[in-house]
């Protein structure tokens, strides 16, 4: 459910994949490989994501519908 709501959260914040590959320090490719859902994406990086758009990380990972 996590590579949802992270699409959802970058589209909503008008970004592109590259721009959140870079603030994971990742390439855009395996951002988009994040994403779509074809590999795990680290708690740290959870972290990142959750501080970056100022929600938490149960919301991520879809624990909470609460932002």
């Amino acid at each position: 459910m996590y590579y949802k709501r992270i699409r959802e959260l970058r589209e909503d914040n008008n970004e592109l994949q590259k721009d959140i590959a870079n603030l994971l320090n990742t390439t855009q490719q395996h951002y988009s490989k994040i994403e779509n859902g074809g590999t795990e994406i680290t708690a740290d990086r959870i972290i990142k994501l959750a501080k970056h758009y100022k929600v938490s990380a149960d919301y991520i990972l879809g624990l909470s519908n609460e932002k």
